[in-house]
C-alpha cells in the first residue's frame, strides 16, 4: 500500500509538472555492481583471490551521482594496477578500460561532467565515460552548458561529436541503465583522439610516486570500507605466522561476517547511516548517501552478503549466491550458516 501510494504521488507530481510546462527531471541509475562483474571474474581467474572484490566494490560505487568527477578514473587505474601484478592480465585491463567509460548515474537527467586530469596508467589515455541517452546532452549536472569547464573530456579542445559518446561506443550515448560490457567487449582504443592519447601522468617519476601513493590510499580506503571488524586492523604478518593462527583468524572472519549479515537483516533503506557506510539491504549492495542508504542491487541471480576474507583478517561485501556464502562460512569452520543462527 505504501509503495502504491508513493508511486501514485510520483505519477501525480509528474503530471502536474507537465501540465505547468515545467521540465520533467528524473534520476537515471543502473545496477552499478554489474559494471565491474566481468572485471572481477577476470581478476579471480587471474589469481587475484581476495584482492579482487574490494577493488571491484570501490570501483562500482564511483558510478553513484555523489562521486567526484575523477573517482571513476582513479578506480580504473587501481583495477589496472592490480592487473599488472597478475602478469598484465589482458582481460582485466580490457574490462578496466571499458569500466572507465561506463556512464555514471545522473541525479537530474543532465549529463555528468568529465574528469579533467590525466590517468596514471597509459592504458586509460583518451578514455572517458559515455552518457545515458535519457540525459540532456546540452546541459551538465550543475547547470553547465556544453563548452563550460568539465563538459569537454580531458585532452579534447571541442565538444564531442556526437555528444554523449565515448571511444567504446562512438555512435552516441547508451540506453539508460545499460552496461557497456553488455554492449561491447572492445574498449575502442582505435577511436581515441590521438591528441588526447599521450597525457598519462605516469611519464615522470614524481608523478609515478604520487600516483602510487594515491593508489595505495585508494586500496587502504577500499580495505577499510569493505572491512567492518576489529580483526581487520590486526597484523596480517602475525596472523599468518603459523597454520593454527591462520585457522584462528579465518574462523573469526567468518563469525564477524555472520554478525554483519545478522545486523544487515535488521536494516532498511530508512535506517540511519553515516556518509560512505556500506551494507547489504534487501539482498542488494547499498551505500549511505546523504544520510540514507541507496540500494544499488546485485545481479539478477545474486544477493549481497558479508563474506570472510581468506588470507588475512577481515570481511568484505560481495554479490554472490546464498549457497556460496554459506559454504564460505562452513569452510572457515563457522557453524550456523550465513547469520550464525541457522
Amino acid at each position: 500500500m505504501v509503495q502504491f501510494t508513493s508511486a501514485l504521488l510520483v505519477a501525480l507530481s509528474a503530471i502536474a509538472m507537465h501540465a505547468q510546462g515545467a521540465p520533467l527531471q528524473k534520476r537515471i541509475a543502473q545496477v552499478i555492481a554489474d559494471s565491474t562483474a566481468k572485471w572481477e571474474q577476470a581478476c579471480l581467474a587471474a589469481g587475484g583471490a581476495e584482492k579482487c572484490n574490494p577493488v571491484s566494490v570501490t570501483a562500482f560505487t564511483t558510478l553513484l551521482a555523489a562521486a567526484g568527477p575523477c573517482e571513476q578514473q582513479d578506480s580504473a587505474d587501481a583495477m589496472i594496477d592490480l592487473a599488472k601484478t597478475l602478469n598484465n592480465d589482458a582481460d582485466m585491463i580490457k574490462f578496466a578500460q571499458i569500466f572507465a567509460q561506463q556512464p555514471r548515474n545522473t541525479p537530474n537527467s543532465q549529463a555528468v561532467p568529465y574528469c579533467q586530469q590525466a590517468p596514471k596508467n597509459p592504458e586509460l589515455n583518451g578514455l572517458f565515460q559515455c552518457q545515458f541517452q535519457g540525459a540532456d546532452q546540452q546541459t551538465f549536472v550543475g547547470g553547465l552548458k556544453v563548452g563550460a569547464a568539465g563538459t569537454i573530456p580531458f585532452g579534447h579542445s571541442a565538444p564531442l561529436s556526437p555528444l554523449g559518446s565515448c571511444p567504446a561506443n562512438p555512435t552516441g550515448p547508451i540506453a539508460d541503465g545499460s552496461q557497456l560490457t553488455d554492449i561491447t567487449s572492445d574498449p575502442g582504443l582505435q577511436n581515441v583522439d590521438s591528441s588526447s592519447s599521450s597525457g598519462s601522468s605516469g611519464s615522470s617519476s614524481s608523478d609515478d610516486n604520487a600516483a602510487s601513493a594515491t593508489t595505495a590510499a585508494v586500496a587502504s580506503t577500499t580495505e577499510a570500507a569493505a572491512t567492518s571488524t576489529a580483526a581487520a586492523a590486526s597484523s596480517t604478518t602475525a596472523a599468518a605466522s603459523s597454520g593454527s593462527s591462520s585457522s584462528s583468524f579465518q574462523l573469526q572472519n567468518a563469525k564477524d561476517a555472520q554478525a554483519l549479515n545478522a545486523k544487515f537483516a535488521t536494516l532498511t533503506a530508512d535506517s540511519s547511516c553515516n556518509e560512505g557506510d556500506m551494507a547489504c539491504i534487501d539482498s542488494g549492495f547499498a551505500q549511505c548517501v546523504g544520510g540514507k542508504f541507496v540500494n544499488m542491487g546485485c545481479g539478477a541471480t545474486l544477493q549481497c552478503f558479508a563474506l570472510p576474507l581468506v588470507n588475512k583478517p577481515g570481511t568484505s561485501l560481495a554479490c554472490t549466491t546464498a549457497d556460496d556464502a554459506a559454504a564460505r562460512m562452513a569452510a572457515a569452520g563457522a557453524t550456523g550458516g550465513i547469520t550464525g543462527s541457522d
